[in-house]
């Protein structure tokens, strides 16, 4: 028996998205760690500009989860949510007398990981599939204790050898 685990985890991922990853995390902190029902009634509250681009990505992370693990999405709760910065966009802004100034415009990346509190993590499993069933292999007990020579079927079904020669018939 072998303990395999299972998926219970999604992520949506929103990338380059032109705002600056403070006010982006000013945003993230308040959801994280909550329902997904609860998340989407503070970001529809909340006045700041982050909470658009945010609730995109956490409603393309329950649309993943729905999909994937075809899980309820009140059973959903934001797991890990995370804000990266990415490349700013370089810009030029004139100036009097010819002169111009750069302009940094920030970018980040969101990530939203879900998780689906139904499923259990962990699943049990067997390592190993019986070749024969469990009756056949019954009576062929009760043979060998009538006949104790062990034939050549027995031999096969408890060692699970081929039934041509082996290595010594290859050249």
């Amino acid at each position: 028996m072998v303990i395999q685990e299972n998926k219970t985890e999604v992520y949506a991922l929103g990338k380059h998205i032109s705002m600056s990853v403070h006010k982006a995390r000013r945003v993230i902190d308040q959801i994280r760690g909550r329902s997904y029902e609860e998340t989407l009634m503070i970001l529809e509250l909340m006045p700041y500009r982050a909470c658009y681009p945010i609730f995109k990505v956490v409603y393309s992370a329950a649309a993943n989860a729905s999909s994937l693990l075809g899980s309820n999405e009140a059973d959903l709760v934001i797991s890990k949510a995370e804000v990266n910065e990415g490349t700013s966009l370089k810009r030029l802004k004139l100036r009097a007398r010819g002169r111009s100034y750069r302009i940094k415009k920030p970018t980040c990346h969101i990530m939203i990981v879900m998780k689906d509190i139904s499923i259990n993590e962990y699943e049990e499993t067997f390592w190993f599939k019986p070749q024969k069933s469990f009756g056949a292999i019954q009576e062929l007990k009760k043979t060998k204790a009538k006949n104790p020579s062990k034939t050549r079927e027995e031999h096969d079904i408890y060692h699970d050898m081929p039934k041509n020669g082996g290595a010594w018939d290859k050249k």
